[in-house]
């Protein structure tokens, strides 16, 4: 099942039969807003709190997925999520919610693919027959956490990105319609001494350069093997340090399209976002939203989305820490078998 030193290959090739992605008013204003499952008007979501509203986020992606995929809350196995939370609160209370037993992953906004790949892994061993991935993210508990309180107005640099209010989830089975997801590459931690949390884009991008390159060093393949590549949230200033770095280690990027969910999701130009996307929210909402009905569409044959995640929290930040970053690789093909 290993393939070189980091990559999982899929042999009995795990199958998405199910997705779902709700998201937050300025999600639903964006160009992707026409392939999210369900766009909630407010940010509070009728909640009395941030937090509250972010766990509902996850619940209703949740089940959703499971409507989607044609199966019964009895049926679902095993459910694999964190989000940004301290202790991943939001997804440990949806876990209760959904009453399954519950591996909680943290990997910053890296956790959509570190999900995916565990729960595809679960289903390919045969441990496992309808394994549920999913993570969230919301700006104002994200902005409350880790910067602060959205009372007090505190303005930004234009490296800062803007987190994704957003839920997405996926349920993995052994076979049935729908995507393949194919392999996954595991990251290393990357840590190159950025201290500043406003630019989390070029503290991630040699990360998700590292995973990249490790990628194709075990699959033997390279970028024009897949139709597009889409990096987590590195947002326009972490997307164009990538770009350069993988063209100065001599990848071919040019072979495929290369793009970012941090980009994608967001009308930059006219929505006032900094930088771009980012969250765990991010890589969930545009894969599982977007990037797979274009799969299913036949507009891709296969992608790879590398997810990104900054390591640091409130603790290390006043420590004077700088930000250990990952980032997490999933190779996803469109089935012969689609529905």
């Amino acid at each position: 099942m290993q393939k070189g030193k980091q990559t999982w290959w899929f042999e009995n090739r795990p199958v998405i039969i199910g997705t779902a992605t709700v998201v937050g008013p300025d999600e639903g204003d964006g160009p992707l807003a026409a392939d999210f499952d369900f766009v909630h008007p407010e940010l509070d979501m009728g909640q009395k709190s941030w937090e509250k509203a972010e766990r509902l986020l996850l619940e209703q992606a949740s089940d959703l997925a499971i409507k989607n995929a044609g199966i019964t809350n009895e049926e679902l196995e095993f459910f694999v999520g964190g989000d940004l939370m301290n202790q991943i609160i939001s997804n440990t209370f949806a876990a209760r919610s959904l009453g399954v037993p519950y591996i909680g992953v943290f990997g910053a906004c890296s956790t959509s693919m570190e999900s995916l790949a565990i729960a595809s892994m679960i289903v390919n061993s045969g441990n496992g027959k309808h394994v549920l991935a999913g993570t969230c993210s919301h700006n104002c508990t994200a902005e409350k956490q880790f910067r602060y309180p959205t009372e007090y107005g505190s303005q930004k640099p234009p490296t800062a990105q803007y987190t994704i209010t957003g839920a997405g989830a996926a349920i993995v089975a052994p076979s049935g319609s729908g995507p393949v997801v194919e392999c996954a590459t595991i990251g290393r931690i990357v840590d190159l001494g950025i201290k500043d949390p406003f630019n989390m884009g070029a503290a991630m991008a040699p990360a998700a350069v590292d995973t990249i390159q490790a990628h194709f060093n075990d699959t033997g393949r390279s970028p024009g093997d897949y139709d597009m590549i889409v990096t987590g949230d590195l947002a326009s200033v972490g997307h164009r340090i990538a770009t350069d770095l993988l063209k100065h280690n001599g990848v071919p990027m040019e072979q495929t399209v290369f793009n970012d969910c941090g980009l994608m999701i967001y009308d930059i130009a006219r929505q006032k976002v900094q930088a771009g996307g980012s969250g765990c929210a991010c890589s969930a909402v545009v894969t599982y939203g977007h990037l797979l009905k274009r799969l299913q569409k036949g507009e891709f044959k296969r992608i790879l989305i590398v997810a990104t995640g900054a390591l640091l929290s409130p603790l290390s930040f006043q420590q004077g820490e700088s930000i250990p970053c990952v980032a997490h690789a999933v190779s996803i093909e469109r089935s012969e078998v689609q529905g």
